[in-house]
């Protein structure tokens, strides 16, 4: 099992900065795109390789992120038009998601029902925080991109309203 911490530092211009572990370590950075279109994020793992990208995309009706893995495989975020509460699917994951993804309190589970990451968002913080914790570390790439990226969402949206 391993914890990580996402501060959230997300700003609309160019922007670098770290996810710490549990003991303080720089496990990933995050460099984002500097007026570039369509916006980018880039997450590099602690030895300086691309765990993942995620890509706004550029020309949609409704905002659409695509977050590409270094295995190869990808996953969509993209949200659905509703009247009332802002809404997003999350396809392509590989794992269910059980819990409430838009208040960031939920769990990733595999296809045998075993919980193999959390992603909670702690309160009475000025800036989002958020703790990942992993219980598979095969899944840790995956579960900080996906914070990541939901966090992205989640600071368009506030800084649309």
């Amino acid at each position: 099992m391993k914890t990580y911490f996402v501060k959230q530092k997300f700003r609309l211009g160019g922007e670098r900065f770290d996810i710490k572990d549990d003991q303080g370590r720089v496990a990933y950075q995050v460099e984002g795109s500097f007026f570039k279109i369509p916006k980018t994020f880039t997450i590099f793992g602690e030895d300086g390789r691309e765990i993942s990208h995620i890509t706004k995309e550029p020309i949609s009706l409704l905002p659409k992120f695509t977050v590409d893995l270094q295995d190869g495989s990808s996953f969509y975020i993209r949200k659905k038009l509703t009247l009332l509460r802002d809404k997003y699917d999350v396809d392509n994951l590989g794992l269910r998601i059980e819990g409430n993804i838009w208040d960031l309190d939920f769990q990733l589970l595999n296809s045998q029902n075993q919980v193999v990451a959390r992603i909670q968002k702690e309160l009475f913080h000025l800036t989002s925080t958020y703790t990942v914790t992993v219980y598979e570390n095969t899944y840790a790439d995956l579960a900080i991109s996906l914070c990541v990226a939901i966090d992205y969402v989640e600071m368009l949206e506030n800084s649309s309203k």
